[in-house]
């Protein structure tokens, strides 16, 4: 597939923020001691990645003022259910920082808070892993790599937050648990390459023109000139540059960083968290970009697979 910038912008950008709402959610769900000031200024910053990645996501629209429209069909459809989900999460964490604002104890917020922010990371990532036709995508690791990555982002961000702003108590708490996080979402995306590499694609030549001739051969795509069929499923890279951002975004979204990682919590480095955020940052980019590169729609055994 050709991966959209807007979308893996906002697959990424979102699923960070998430995991930050998340970590301050369980922190607070858990009695540690938060200042107000940094709770506030943190979900601020979460506030600011969601609405990022909320304007990310209508540059990939045709028409983006029907965008409400979307929402139609969440008794179906994954993708209305995010639309839903989204802009309530959104709302949930204004209204936590709100209410810190006002000096309100809401117990109820941090709760509500984990839950939507898994049941978006659900809904997200379910728009793909339902397509059986994509096999690469349609695996129970799927879900579990969106969770997994999120939280992984989102406990350095909050981690490199934490270090800056003095706050120990998470610190010592969240920087073991991104750690771990970091190494876990890096096994399952192994897992997942590893299945994926191993596939055997359905559809054949002769399945997909009907010709049951053993020998068959592509010698054109069909048509003189691209179209969109040509363009949007098929991300145009050589095999050798797939592999770089692979092992790109393997080095970078997880290795790297977990090294940092356990620099920065054997040494209390708060410059360790910051380069941790710095590595992982462009390696999730890549791995999401990966995510759409490698999947392989049917319909190129028409117009792009050329002898």
């Amino acid at each position: 597939m050709k991966p959209a910038f807007s979308v893996v912008i906002f697959t990424t950008v979102a699923g960070a923020a998430q995991g930050l709402v998340a970590t301050l959610a369980l922190a607070a769900l858990a009695g540690l001691p938060l200042s107000p000031g940094f709770l506030g200024s943190s979900l601020l910053v979460a506030i600011v990645m969601l609405l990022v990645g909320l304007g990310a996501s209508f540059g990939h629209l045709g028409r983006p003022e029907r965008a409400w429209r979307a929402a139609m069909m969440w008794r179906t459809s994954w993708l209305s259910r995010e639309v839903i989900v989204l802009p309530a999460f959104i709302a949930l964490v204004a209204l936590w920082w709100w209410a810190l604002r006002q000096g309100h104890a809401v117990p109820w917020l941090p709760l509500a808070a984990v839950l939507l922010a898994a049941l978006l990371w659900y809904c997200t990532a379910m728009i793909y892993a339902c397509l059986r036709f994509i096999q690469e995508w349609a695996q129970p690791l799927t879900p579990v790599n969106f969770a997994l990555i999120g939280l992984s982002s989102g406990l350095v961000l909050a981690s490199a937050l934490a270090a800056f702003a003095g706050e120990q108590a998470l610190l010592a708490v969240s920087g073991p648990a991104a750690l771990v996080l970091t190494l876990a979402a890096g096994v399952t995306r192994l897992l997942s390459l590893r299945r994926n590499a191993a596939l055997v694609p359905r559809s054949t030549l002769q399945t997909a023109t009907g010709i049951r001739a053993p020998k068959l051969a592509q010698k054109s795509m069909g048509m003189s000139a691209g179209a969109f069929n040509t363009r949007e499923f098929f991300h145009g890279v050589s095999r050798a540059a797939l592999r770089q951002v692979k092992w790109g975004f393997l080095l970078l979204g997880f290795a790297v960083p977990a090294l940092l990682l356990l620099w920065a919590i054997a040494t209390h480095s708060s410059t360790g968290f910051a380069l941790a955020l710095a590595a992982q940052a462009p390696g999730l980019i890549a791995e999401r970009w990966f995510f759409f590169a490698q999947a392989r729609h049917p319909q190129n055994l028409y117009y792009q697979v050329v002898s």
